[in-house]
């Protein structure tokens, strides 16, 4: 958070821990991967849903914590959303890249759980061919779209949210 993402290494790291460079490499094989598992911790960090919040029975609500979530990661963690996932492009950081996938899966398959929560919703909105999970992958891209433009006003969205699947 003081140096930003292209200023850790594994020496910086060591001596900011006050443990030997060999002890980080007990752990991280290469720099990737320890840039790969901080990014993580931070998106868990800005994602992990407090016991006491009831966002995962109403589909608003968890959108607009999402939203919440990442305007407080963007403050957290300035340059978070863009730095990393550039600093995860070439092959030898696929391992990067699968942590991003996997905690933007994560996300993704809580929309699903949160829409089938949501006893709001109209019974007649989705079918076979407009699915819950494709409602919430269209949502999630919006959603990564504003993340990565710093657009962190849910308003529109929930709009277009409330025409589709409630009223």
């Amino acid at each position: 958070m003081k140096q930003g993402w292209a200023a850790i290494n594994i020496r910086a790291v060591a001596a900011a821990c006050d443990i030997s460079v060999g002890s980080v490499y007990n752990y991280f094989d290469s720099k990737s991967d320890l840039v790969a598992a901080a990014v993580e911790s931070v998106w868990c960090d800005i994602f992990h849903v407090p016991e006491n919040q009831q966002v995962m029975d109403d589909f608003i609500k968890c959108v607009e914590w999402i939203f919440d979530s990442m305007r407080k990661g963007d403050e957290k963690y300035p340059g978070f959303f863009n730095l990393h996932s550039v600093s995860f492009m070439g092959e030898e950081k696929t391992g990067g890249q699968q942590l991003m996938a996997q905690s933007w899966r994560h996300i993704q398959e809580g929309l699903c759980t949160v829409l089938r929560n949501d006893k709001k919703i109209r019974q007649d909105v989705f079918d076979k061919d407009f699915t819950r999970q494709k409602f919430s992958e269209i949502i999630f891209s919006l959603i990564i779209s504003a993340l990565l433009r710093h657009d962190y006003d849910h308003t529109g969205i929930d709009a277009m949210i409330r025409k589709v699947i409630y009223e």
